[in-house]
């Protein structure tokens, strides 16, 4: 380990320690660890914590508080997470103003500013009319984003993303996507080309 990599480590585990009364605290509201209403307060409040001191913070929280996350994350300012069942890997990026739902990031993804990652897209049922829709249950799935993927700025995933896949800015994904390497644009998203075919012509890459 490099002097760079063992100093950024360094500071993570003592941002982990300093950050042990927060999650206790958090622990014992959330009756532990049971509430993702609690859950969610946590993070806004951490999210609006700015600059590298609110990155190791947030790092150090989602670790202790989600399942399986590393804390060699970068999580942005103002990106609030509304489920403590959400598994964020190592290397993850995700940019400010990004709303992260139940979901697990593979390693090396990179997410843009104001991305929505919905937990899945039955979240809400409105099939009847004798009650309000706030009243009729929904059903939420924890959706997998795969590893080395790129999520353009605003764009909005309802569903999983293979490996190694990029989803242009602005698009909406609503059809799971199988096939590792597509790139799928627009509203509803569609598949563009695959970026891991050889015999497909080199384009530029979508931002």
């Amino acid at each position: 380990m490099n002097t760079r990599a063992l100093t950024k480590r360094t500071i993570k585990n003592i941002v982990l320690l300093l950050i042990l009364p927060v999650f206790f605290l958090y622990w014992i509201t959330s009756r532990g660890g049971q509430s993702d209403g609690v859950f969610q307060s946590y993070s806004q409040v951490l999210s609006l914590l700015p600059g590298k001191t609110g990155v190791y913070i947030r790092a150090a929280f989602y670790r202790l508080a989600t399942t399986g996350t590393s804390d060699e994350i970068s999580i942005g300012f103002l990106t609030i997470l509304s489920h403590r069942d959400t598994t964020i890997s190592r290397g993850v990026y995700v940019g400010p103003q990004s709303n992260i739902g139940k979901c697990s990031i593979g390693e090396n993804t990179l997410l843009g500013s104001g991305v929505h990652i919905l937990s899945g897209n039955q979240q809400h049922d409105f099939s009847r009319v004798d009650c309000t829709i706030q009243e009729q249950p929904g059903i939420f799935k924890k959706i997998k984003i795969g590893q080395d993927c790129w999520l353009g700025n605003s764009s909005v995933i309802l569903v999983d993303v293979a490996d190694r896949s990029v989803i242009a800015a602005g698009s909406i994904c609503v059809k799971t996507i199988d096939a590792p390497g597509s790139i799928f644009a627009g509203n509803p998203a569609k598949l563009i080309r695959n970026r891991l075919l050889a015999e497909q012509d080199h384009e530029k890459p979508l931002t």
